[in-house]
């Protein structure tokens, strides 16, 4: 029988019995009371076993009490004791602490003592070493041997170091340096040969020996020299050659890009930060170019035709622009391991000759744009030609301002929006004076401003024709204005307002100089794309430039107020326009009341031949000689106009 169940958590008395009985139904159907006694005598005997289980548990329980008890008192009385003689032994120790903390006084001093007996005892011993190699110094340059003489030397810089303290010691510091120039002195010309060769055995040997001496420096101007006078030289050559500036850029930036890949190859196996060296090196040639970039520009310009000044400028800057982006992704994958600063210095080398004219940009695209759009007649003998010649400056017009966009962005990556404003501004002011003068034109051609006359009279539609036409044109215009606007918005934020900082407000002074903080803490900082010519050059327009970006970014580009005055000056034109197209039609008209009078007249003279009675008729030209004055009703015939005056009856 499986007396388990009985120690399950989730036992039941009912299951238990039920699934017991079960068993015996199946098994031997109407023996259930037999069974049952039979269980119930087996939980008896079951239930006597465990009681009798417990009780010999419970015996043997009490009968280990008392050991416990006593091992425990046992355990209590030996804490105690060892409470106690631990009590003892910090007495002990506090005690022996009291009785030689004298004696321990002493030994610190002593040791104390014996350190600076030994510190003085080097000290005379660098003392007398410094003698000693003042005494042989002579000899060893004599060897020539660098290693041997920079070892030398070393070793009197560290005796010198011991003897600062000596009535002499300058004039030992003195000594010291007139040796280390001797030295310099004499591998000099091995220096020059070694850089100019790219030996990297001597190269690696004299950034040893100029180390030991703390002359480093020295050295890589040696470095800087060579390289550079050869770069130099480079320049000379190709800057007297027949090519044009732009061709003789291009040759020398590419020389420029292969030295920096070989030197910098060449430097990573012999100085410590080839990189930063590289880099000035760079510099310094671009500082030393004779002639200057900066004269080679001005003389560039100056040379150029007006109407050709800025493209030159665009073409030389896109020259030094593609040489910065292929340096830059060479410097790129290894920016960190330079010396930011420098690249900076490199940076502004590079693109300062250009920082005159992109702060003139302004000027130069007004002179430009005036200089273009003077070359587009809207002036034509005949009123067709002129209409066409309208219709056909829009587009003319609209080619001018997006090449002047690209061009703002080409040469200032859209920081001379400013000036770029001013230009477009310029533009179609001189435009919209020019389309008046032709409207002005078209007027006297078509006569509008000439007094009818009685003479003959052909009707003629043309003039009012035209009109619609240039009606038309000024519509278009206005539609092409707004779409320029909206597309100029979009590139002036989508170029320019990378310059903008979250944290910039109008309201602010400090907004300019909390992005530059802002830049600065940046961890990845580019010195490439943060040049800017424009803060460093023109604050005022500078802070002009970060409102006009912060207004499109609040207001956003399709609300933008960047062409009002244009906008404006245009819907002006169109209101001429429709003054044409109404005087002409108007013109008609007059030519028309003008032959109703003359037949008047006529009229009147015949009634007076008949009846020999005045006249009842009068000329009714003065009445519509001027279009703002009232028109008379009159009659087409004579006696509607007799009995309209109340004249006589026939």
């Amino acid at each position: 029988m499986d007396f388990s169940k009985f120690l399950d958590d989730e036992f039941d008395v009912k299951d238990w019995v039920n699934g017991a009985f079960t068993v015996v139904q199946k098994d031997a159907p109407g023996k259930a009371d037999t069974h049952a006694a039979t269980l119930v005598m087996k939980l008896q005997l079951f239930i006597q076993e465990v009681n009798n289980s417990i009780e010999e548990s419970s015996n043997q329980a009490l009968q280990n009490m008392p050991r416990v008890l006593r091992d425990v008192e046992a355990l209590k009385q030996e804490a105690s004791f060892l409470k106690e003689q631990m009590v003892l032994v910090k007495e002990d120790i506090r005690k022996f602490e009291q009785d030689t903390v004298q004696s321990m006084q002493v030994l610190v001093e002593i040791d104390q003592v014996k350190s600076r007996m030994q510190l003085a005892a080097e000290a005379l011993q660098e003392a007398d070493k410094w003698s000693t190699l003042s005494a042989d110094i002579e000899e060893t340059f004599k060897t020539q041997d660098f290693a041997v003489i920079s070892s030398k030397l070393t070793s009197m810089q560290n005796s010198l170091a011991m003897l600062v303290d000596t009535p002499d010691y300058s004039e030992k510091c003195v000594y010291l340096e007139a040796l280390k120039n001797r030295l310099e002195a004499l591998a000099s010309p091995q220096i020059v040969a070694t850089f100019n060769s790219m030996s990297m055995n001597q190269a690696k040997l004299f950034v040893k020996v100029f180390t030991e001496i703390d002359r480093m420096p020295q050295l890589l101007a040696y470095y800087y020299k060579c390289h550079k006078g050869q770069l130099v030289s480079m320049w000379q050559d190709v800057s007297q050659s027949e090519l044009s500036l732009n061709q003789q850029l291009s040759e020398f930036y590419d020389t420029l890009l292969s030295s920096w890949h070989s030197q910098l190859q060449w430097s990573s196996q012999v100085f410590k930060n080839p990189y930063e060296v590289v880099t000035v090196l760079l510099i310094q040639t671009l500082g030393a170019m004779v002639p200057s970039i900066p004269v080679c520009l001005s003389s560039a310009v100056e040379r150029a035709a007006q109407e050709q000044r800025l493209d030159t400028l665009l073409e030389l800057h896109h020259t030094t622009s593609t040489f910065g982006h292929g340096l830059e992704a060479a410097m790129l994958p290894h920016l960190g391991e330079n010396n930011l600063l420098k690249v900076n210095e490199l940076v502004s080398a590079l693109y300062d000759p250009y920082k005159p004219y992109q702060l003139l940009y302004g000027d130069l695209e007004e002179a430009h744009l005036l200089i273009q759009i003077s070359a587009v007649p809207l002036e034509h003998g005949e009123v067709i030609d002129c209409v066409e010649e309208l219709s056909h400056s829009v587009g003319k017009l609209f080619g001018l301002a997006s090449a002047a966009v690209d061009r703002c962005v080409k040469l200032t990556d859209g920081l001379a929006v400013c000036g770029l404003l001013k230009a477009l501004k310029a533009l179609f002011t001189k435009y919209v004076s020019d389309f008046s003068t032709t409207l002005q034109s078209i007027r006297r051609k078509c006569k509008l401003e000439d007094t009818p006359s009685a003479s003959a009279f052909q009707e003629d539609w043309t003039a009012f024709q035209n009109s619609v036409r240039i009606i038309a044109t000024c519509g278009e215009l206005l539609r092409q204005c707004g779409a320029f606007e909206q597309q100029l918005s979009n590139k002036i934020l989508g170029t320019a307002g990378k310059y903008l900082s979250e944290s910039y407000s109008p309201r602010s002074l400090a907004g300019i100089q909390e992005a530059s903080s802002t830049e600065r803490r940046s961890t990845t900082r580019n010195p490439w794309q943060e040049y800017n010519y424009l803060q460093r050059g023109n604050m005022t327009e500078y802070n002009s430039l970060m409102e006009v970006l912060y207004s499109l970014k609040e207001k956003g580009t399709g609300n933008s107020s960047l062409l009002t005055e244009p906008r404006a000056a245009l819907a002006r034109l169109n209101q001429q326009a429709n003054q044409l197209a109404f005087d002409s039609v108007f013109l008609q008209i007059k030519h028309q009341l003008c032959l109703v009078s003359k037949m008047e007249t006529r009229g009147t003279w015949f009634w007076r031949e008949l009846h020999g009675g005045p006249a009842y008729f009068q000329p009714v030209t003065a009445g519509i000689h001027l279009k703002h004055r009232a028109v008379p009703h009159v009659s087409a015939s004579p006696l509607g106009a007799i009995c309209d005056s109340g004249g006589p009856g026939p």
